[in-house]
């Protein structure tokens, strides 16, 4: 088993393995319910629902079908957190009234493992408006893992690796980087994994070190007071490793395609699976199926409400 450490200040805190005793005066301070803050989704619907966001901390798995709304999800809120950090003057308009005390991430990363940033940002400029672009290509701090990923595939490494030094490229390994990159820029970010569906035929890394890792990034968010979203591909994983995945963060939101009967219509639907600290807060009737829309010119939005019974 692979065993990453991350470097916070102070003592330093296992992401997987056990924990090192540590100094009483160490410990994180309790904390009181009324200290979290939410961090909006970006979705004024699903902010109001849930009132103003996510908890700070949140580690939350966007896990669907192909297509479904996983990628436009984490675009569209990334790009409206942008735009309002810029121009504090459009918070309401963006984020809606329920985002009134809500806090916005101090920075957005994007990690990727077979996207290069030019491909996420053609692919975002293709879907969405130019508005919400530019503000996303602005502010969002992006970190390629492609040459590790890489390394022992077929794939040239000219394809992939960065340009070669007197030194030699640079031998880094894949989940050993990623720690080091959330270690670095995870406190008050918001951070976007895109995604762990890369993980399922690589060789370089175990599926058991991904689910390890996971719960250690999952314990490491609550220090970090921001929130990760890391997005999976549903059925890609045998099922028993999904479950673990979903059991290993703090909300799971689920993204799928439904046909109407006797129709070749489709149309995308988005639930909460899970989330442990915001569905006991939910009146019944607001426990729901949200069928979602997808234009250019809003990003992701909810339509209206589905109960589920």
């Amino acid at each position: 088993v692979l065993y990453l450490r991350i470097r916070m200040r102070g003592p330093v805190m296992a992401l997987t393995g056990e924990a090192t005793e540590q100094p009483e005066d160490s410990f994180v301070p309790d904390v009181e319910p009324s200290s979290i803050r939410r961090i909006p989704t970006g979705i004024a619907d699903l902010d109001t629902i849930v009132g103003g966001g996510f908890p700070q901390g949140s580690t939350v798995l966007l896990m669907g079908e192909e297509g479904a709304g996983l990628r436009e999800f984490v675009y569209t809120s990334a790009a409206k957190l942008s735009i309002v950090r810029e121009r504090p003057e459009v918070w309401r308009y963006y984020l809606g009234s329920a985002c009134d005390d809500s806090i916005l991430p101090a920075r957005i990363c994007y990690v990727t493992f077979t996207r290069s940033r030019d491909v996420v940002l053609r692919e975002f400029a293709a879907s969405l408006n130019a508005d919400f672009y530019h503000a996303f290509r602005r502010n969002a701090a992006f970190r390629d893992f492609s040459a590790p990923y890489f390394r022992h595939t077929v794939v040239p490494p000219a394809w992939t690796e960065p340009p070669r030094t007197p030194l030699g490229a640079p031998q880094e390994n894949l989940l050993e980087g990623l720690v080091e990159f959330l270690d670095e820029n995870g406190p008050g970010a918001m951070i976007v994994i895109d995604s762990l569906s890369d993980f399922v035929d690589n060789e370089s890394v175990d599926v058991k070190d991904v689910v390890s890792t996971v719960k250690g990034i999952q314990r490491a968010a609550k220090r970090w007071d921001g929130i990760v979203y890391m997005l999976l591909t549903k059925d890609i994983l045998e099922p028993r490793v999904e479950r673990m995945i979903v059991d290993s963060v703090d909300g799971c939101l689920v993204f799928e395609w439904s046909r109407y009967l006797r129709s070749s219509k489709r149309q995308r639907y988005m639930y909460v699976e899970k989330f442990t600290s915001v569905l006991p807060h939910l009146p019944m009737e607001k426990i729901a199926r949200f069928p979602i829309m997808i234009s250019s010119r809003q990003g992701l939005v909810v339509v209206y409400m589905e109960r589920i019974g």
